[in-house]
């Protein structure tokens, strides 16, 4: 056919991806995202394969809505996969990596079917196409769909921690120590670990991390950090992954005694950094204010 089939075949396939994505909630009540996955694959070859095979434009226009609608309930349900495993911080550039990803499928898909259409024909090229949808389904043996509601919300946020202090989200810097207690026959393998957690707090934007040990007291360590602001600190707790969770425990598992480890938090002020003003959102209520003395005396 000429250019006005060509456009009809387009538009049975735009039709169908309209069709996929009107039912898409149906497609997710009715069916797992790895089932659906899987499912929408194997009709996705079979329609690959009528479109090969046809002779008449209208099986050819049915097998293209069919291969739309399952190619745009596909894509929509790995989005909604992404979207939902991805932490919340993350989920802006996982779906970025996600869209990348299809792009650069599209464009060596392009470039590798084009190839194989030159060697074998269009008809051929799109029989293989089709047996290879078939064996696709194969790859969730490995790399399954990860399951609505993934993301654990709850475990990615932390409880507020105590203040006292009125502080707004740029007070800073901010000083964070941690004290465990552990015994001395362990303190090589917890030196071990905490050199991984350093890694993980220089990733979530700390800076002047250290590890120390009292002279005194051998089994009592502390680690002490800073973080710019106080809202660096707030996004640094919520801001870790499940391995990072894993570590902490892993650190905190080396502490001793009935109480748990320590956590203190301050604001460090250098000197000339405190601003002397009734408006200062982040002076407490009791502060006192230094006596104005007049101008020239010492």
């Amino acid at each position: 056919g000429g250019a006005q089939t060509y456009g009809i075949m387009l538009g049975a396939f735009g039709m169908g991806a309209v069709i996929g994505a009107l039912n898409i909630g149906q497609i997710r009540k009715q069916f797992g995202s790895e089932t659906a996955i899987r499912g929408c694959t194997l009709i996705m070859g079979v329609a690959i394969i009528g479109v090969a095979i046809s002779t008449e434009p209208v099986l050819t226009a049915a097998s293209l809505v069919v291969a739309g609608a399952v190619w745009m309930a596909a894509i929509a349900l790995f989005n909604i996969g992404v979207q939902l495993s991805a932490p919340r911080w993350v989920a802006g550039r996982s779906l970025a990596a996600f869209q990348a990803a299809i792009a650069g499928g599209i464009a060596i898909g392009s470039w590798g079917w084009g190839r194989l259409t030159d060697v074998v024909g269009v008809e051929w090229a799109l029989v293989v196409s089709g047996i290879a949808m078939f064996a696709s389904p194969l790859f969730g043996l490995v790399w399954r769909m990860p399951p609505t509601g993934a993301r654990d919300d709850d475990a990615e946020r932390l409880e507020d921690p105590e203040v006292q202090l009125q502080l707004t989200p740029r007070s800073g810097p901010l000083v964070v120590e941690i004290e465990y207690r552990v015994a001395q026959d362990q303190a090589r393998a917890f030196h071990g670990v905490m050199q991984d957690v350093q890694l993980t707090r220089q990733r979530n934007g700390a800076y002047g991390w250290s590890i120390a040990r009292d002279i005194a007291d051998p089994e009592l360590w502390t680690e002490r950090y800073h973080c710019p602001t106080w809202l660096d600190f707030l996004r640094q707790r919520n801001r870790t992954t499940q391995s990072e969770r894993a570590l902490y425990l892993r650190a905190a598992g080396f502490h001793l005694g009935p109480d748990p480890v320590r956590v203190r938090r301050m604001l460090e002020r250098p000197f000339g950094s405190v601003r002397w003003k009734d408006e200062t959102p982040d002076r407490a209520a009791t502060e006192v204010l230094p006596a104005s003395t007049p101008a020239g005396s010492s």
